[in-house]
């Protein structure tokens, strides 16, 4: 566990105030002990992230905000798929995987074919 004061001395650029701002936008979640803010490993590498996104990208608030919101639904989706792989690896024998698998990458194929504005509104479902 890492302290605020640590944190701030350990990323160049990093300003403690800027890092309460992201805290109280509920960018970063560290935990509280009686001395104040800890963060956990992933935290530490989430603060990076944004530190990064900031510095390299010259993004203001509004767009951190928005980019880390769409990072966070990506990340949501993959651990989802994650789980349906998980589940179909349990559920299904080796040959219907397969066919599974085979099925999903000419799905990928026609897909790749389609115009943009096309794959667009299917995804939308409009």
């Amino acid at each position: 566990m890492t302290s605020i004061e640590a944190l701030c001395a350990g990323i160049e650029g990093l300003e403690q105030a800027a890092l309460e701002r992201w805290i109280a936008e509920a960018w970063v979640r560290p935990d509280r002990d009686e001395q104040g803010y800890v963060f956990r490993p992933i935290d530490v590498v989430r603060v990076r992230l944004i530190v990064e996104l900031h510095q390299t990208m010259a993004l203001d608030d509004e767009a951190l905000g928005m980019v880390l919101s769409l990072l966070d639904q990506l990340y949501e989706a993959r651990r989802q798929l994650r789980q349906v792989q998980e589940a179909i690896a349990t559920v299904l024998p080796p040959e219907q995987q397969d066919s599974l698998a085979r099925h999903l990458a000419q799905a990928a194929g026609r897909a790749r074919d389609q115009p943009v504005d096309q794959r667009a509104d299917q995804a939308w479902g409009v």
